[in-house]
C-alpha cells in the first residue's frame, strides 16, 4: 500500500497548497541562476568587464571584484523571477482555489495526503489559450514535496489528470514547464507528453533565454 492517498482539495488545505507550490517554485531559482551564468553572451560580457577594468585600472583585484559584483547582483534578479511568478499564482488561481478549480467546469485539484500533512497537488483547468478550449484539458500546479520525491507520487498525480481528461471526453492534456526544469520534463516525457512548442514569456525571457516548453499528450480513445 502507497505511503500517501490522493484526494480532492478541501478549504482545510488553503494554506498547506499555497505553502508547498511556492517552495516548489522558489527551488528552481539556482537552477535560474546557473542557467544564466552558463549564458554564452553572459561569459563573454564578464570577461568583456574584466578586460576593461584590468586595463582602465591596472589592477586584477579591481578586475575580480567587479566581475564578482556583477556575479552576486545577478542572483536577486533571478531569484525575483521566480518570486513575482509565485506571487501571481497566489493573487489569481490559487488566491480561490475552490472556485477556479473545485467548483468551475472541467476543473479540479487533487491533494496528496501523507502522515496527515499535505505533501503534493495538482490542477486540472481548461488551456487559456482558445484554440486549445474543447478539445484539451491543461495540466497545472504539479508539485511535491522535496522530502516525498521518488515515491511515485507525481506518476499517480499525472494519471488522476489524464482519467479526468478521458472521462470527460477530452483528447488530449496538454502542460507548460520552462527551460531549467529538468527533472520535470523527464517526468512527462516518461509519461507520453511530447514536445510541440518553446516560448518565451517576455523580452527579459528572452535576453536570458528562458522558455516555456509547450507539452501535449493525445488520450485514446476519442474519435
Amino acid at each position: 500500500m502507497a505511503p500517501y492517498r490522493i484526494r480532492l482539495y478541501r478549504d482545510e488545505d488553503y494554506d498547506a497548497v499555497r505553502s508547498l507550490f511556492a517552495r516548489g517554485i522558489l527551488e528552481h531559482a539556482p537552477a535560474m541562476y546557473r542557467h544564466v551564468l552558463r549564458l554564452a553572451r553572459l561569459q563573454l560580457g564578464l570577461l568583456a568587464l574584466f578586460t576593461a577594468v584590468r586595463a582602465v585600472a591596472g589592477s586584477w583585484l579591481l578586475a575580480l571584484a567587479a566581475v564578482a559584483l556583477v556575479l552576486a547582483a545577478t542572483w536577486p534578479v533571478m531569484r525575483s523571477f521566480s518570486t513575482s511568478y509565485v506571487q501571481e499564482a497566489l493573487i489569481t488561481d490559487l488566491c480561490d482555489i475552490d472556485s477556479c478549480y473545485m467548483r468551475a467546469p472541467d476543473s479540479c485539484f487533487w491533494v496528496v495526503e501523507a502522515g496527515g500533512a499535505v505533501v503534493g497537488m495538482v490542477a486540472v483547468a481548461p488551456p487559456q489559450d482558445p484554440a486549445q478550449r474543447g478539445e484539451a484539458l491543461e495540466l497545472k500546479r504539479m508539485s511535491v514535496s522535496k522530502d516525498h520525491r521518488g515515491q511515485g507520487i507525481s506518476k499517480a498525480l499525472c494519471g488522476e489528470v489524464l482519467r479526468f481528461a478521458q472521462a470527460r471526453g477530452y483528447g488530449a492534456v496538454v502542460l507548460y514547464t520552462s527551460t531549467v526544469q529538468l527533472v520535470a520534463q523527464r517526468l512527462y516525457e516518461s509519461q507520453g507528453f511530447r514536445k510541440v512548442a518553446e516560448t518565451s514569456p517576455s523580452l527579459f525571457s528572452s535576453l536570458i533565454s528562458f522558455h516555456l516548453i509547450h507539452y501535449r499528450l493525445e488520450l485514446p480513445g476519442r474519435p
